[in-house]
């Protein structure tokens, strides 16, 4: 399989990004309005989430190359495509090709997670590993080494708008003492339930990226709310 150089777009200097940070997840958008949201949220924002759903691992359905492809030539910002799918692995060489800056998979939907982390890096991309909401931390500690990012799911996966559960923050807090512990580089993001009243639990509890969906893209102007979102929490 062929090395695939990196997106054109992207910036080596975006990952990691300036931490703690707030990533907008298009989830929640029009994605008809988002070429022209894009370079206002470009200003505030330097990742942008993008939530891919097969209809199978989870009971939804999003999007999938595509979009992400005709959204690469409208932005800079560094594309985190989190993957809802099951097997994952024989779709990250086209998410690759599409735009994808980071791949970031599912531990629940990969039979050989360390393989799968292998292939993204290989494809010169970040890898991210995502634990649902049943999951424990302790599922992610084996990998923590080689993967560049953890997703935790604040609720379960499939949704927007849903509402934080408190075992989720905890499951942040030992996946945080894990990778303080062991000197590791890892990132430690959350998506769903993110929003002004639970984001400074999440920071407290040691989170790197704050993915929000709804809170950002609900609000008339997506880039003033999120300008709004960061003044408030001081990022």
């Amino acid at each position: 399989m062929p090395q695939i150089a990196p997106s054109i777009f992207s910036s080596p200097k975006s990952f990691p990004p300036a931490l703690p940070q707030i990533v907008p997840s298009i989830l929640s958008s029009d994605i008809c309005d988002l070429a022209r949201l894009l370079p206002s949220l470009e200003q505030e924002a330097e990742w942008l989430h993008l939530d891919v759903m097969d209809g199978c691992f989870v009971p939804n359905i999003t999007f999938g190359f595509p979009i992400i492809k005709s959204l690469r030539g409208k932005t800079k910002m560094f594309f985190d495509t989190h993957l809802m799918i099951a097997k994952p692995e024989q779709y990250f060489e086209r998410f690759a090709e599409a735009g994808s800056d980071a791949i970031t998979f599912h531990m629940e939907a990969s039979e050989k997670p360390l393989e799968a982390i292998k292939q993204i890096h290989f494809l010169g991309r970040k890898a991210g590993i995502a634990l649902n909401d049943e999951s424990p931390a302790k599922v992610a500690f084996p990998f923590l080494e080689e993967a560049d990012l953890v997703l935790v799911m604040g609720a379960p996966a499939g949704f927007g708008g849903q509402t934080l559960q408190a075992e989720n923050v905890e499951k942040i807090r030992a996946l945080r003492k894990k990778i303080d512990s062991e000197k590791l580089q890892a990132l430690v993001s959350v998506d769903c339930g993110v929003n002004q009243e639970t984001a400074k639990t999440l920071l407290e509890a040691g989170v790197d990226i704050l993915v929000m969906g709804s809170a950002v893209f609900k609000a008339e102007n997506p880039a003033e709310e999120l300008k709004r979102l960061k003044e408030g929490l001081r990022l």
